[in-house]
């Protein structure tokens, strides 16, 4: 019996181990005493497809984009505390936050105070301290961090809506929550 394709002759009664990098076709040849007979026997390789890649791990969000998902609490005109509809968004900004803080342990929150228009800019500073200290007590006796949270007032100084109307004003006279 001989092969060709390179495997070189083999024993009437023994085996040859042939391991093709591609695609080849081996003849067999088998001379005896009852003549010559041929056959052709094809090994098909393939290359194995590469592993896929295992999916990318979600984004973590970053702590402002956690802090962006808080709620503003609003306030009445010339008031600091706490409203009803106030202390129901206040609620669930503390579970969001203690989620956050436990998330990010380093995190310093700021609550910061708005005020409407109306009024001088020194009174709108002060009035937009008390608004922030008052969230942050009430956040603190809900189980906040203390030492996470700081304050800040900018007073009329930064609108959210600069109209000259009372839905506008309402929408300014807030305490907005950002990370440091």
């Amino acid at each position: 019996v001989s092969i060709s394709q390179g495997a070189g002759p083999v024993a009437a009664d023994g085996s040859r181990e042939v391991c093709p990098t591609s695609s080849t076709t081996y003849t067999l040849t088998a001379n005896g005493p009852g003549g010559t007979s041929s056959s052709t026997a094809t090994v098909t390789v393939t290359t194995p497809q590469p592993a896929a890649p295992p999916p990318p791990k979600p984004k973590e969000p970053s702590l402002s984009e956690l802090v962006s998902q808080l709620n503003d609490a609003f306030f009445d005109y010339d008031k600091s505390d706490i409203r009803e509809d106030a202390r129901a968004v206040l609620t669930r900004n503390a579970d969001q936050l203690k989620s956050i803080l436990s998330r990010v342990p380093s995190a310093v929150i700021t609550i910061e105070g708005h005020c409407d228009e109306r009024g001088s800019a020194e009174y709108n500073l002060g009035l937009g301290d008390r608004r922030s200290t008052a969230a942050k007590e009430f956040l603190t006796q809900l189980g906040v961090s203390a030492g996470q949270l700081r304050t800040v007032s900018y007073g009329k100084e930064r609108p959210s809506c600069t109209e000259s109307n009372e839905d506008c004003w309402q929408r300014n006279r807030r305490v907005h929550f950002s990370a440091q």
